[in-house]
């Protein structure tokens, strides 16, 4: 099972330094296989953009992906994108410049959706209670979803904090977990 970590500032911060002291600190303490910038409010966002594939990059991490915005992806050499919920038109342009694309999908439609424009991998969410995400799917809901739609890679997303939850996502055949406090 992946599993993918995605920053925020609020665990990070927007100061270069210290991001990039708190990134190699997380790279070196965990198993990492795709890793997302996901910065909605520094103004310093391609700054911390670049120092953030850098690492990445140094630390071996096979997928490093820009939340959003599929074009500065390319343009500072990120490997991929992941895409909000509104952005399901813009899968086919990000695949287009050679991006791997993650969607986020919240419904069995979306997933359908993700499907249909080619995503290489949704995450879904929340799987389980998290800050201003919406009431939690659960794990019941995650499992519905895998064996409903086995060929796209699912990524449970959504208030995974520790190991009791991955073990209950590992029994769902989830193709990974993708979580923000779980690192930090």
């Amino acid at each position: 099972m992946i599993k993918y970590l995605i920053t925020d500032p609020k665990y990070y911060t927007n100061d270069e330094k210290k991001f990039e002291e708190i990134l190699i600190n997380i790279l070196d303490k965990r198993q990492i296989d795709i890793a997302c910038f996901r910065d909605k409010e520094s103004g310093n966002f391609e700054e911390i953009a670049k120092i953030f594939i850098k690492i990445c990059k140094e630390k071996n991490i096979k997928k490093i992906l820009l939340n959003g915005d599929y074009i500065k992806a390319k343009e500072l050499n990120a490997s991929g994108v992941h895409l909000t919920s509104t952005q399901f038109d813009e899968i086919n342009k990000a695949k287009e410049l050679g991006l791997y694309v993650i969607i986020s999908c919240h419904t069995f439609e979306d997933i359908q959706k993700a499907i249909n424009n080619q995503a290489d991998a949704v995450t879904y969410s929340p799987i389980f209670k998290t800050p201003n995400k919406g009431t939690p799917k659960g794990i019941e809901a995650l499992k519905e979803v895998v064996d409903k739609y086995p060929n796209i890679n699912i990524i449970a997303l959504g208030g995974i904090i520790n190991d009791k939850q991955i073990e209950e996502i590992s029994k769902t055949k989830a193709y990974g977990i993708a979580s923000i406090r779980y690192f930090v």
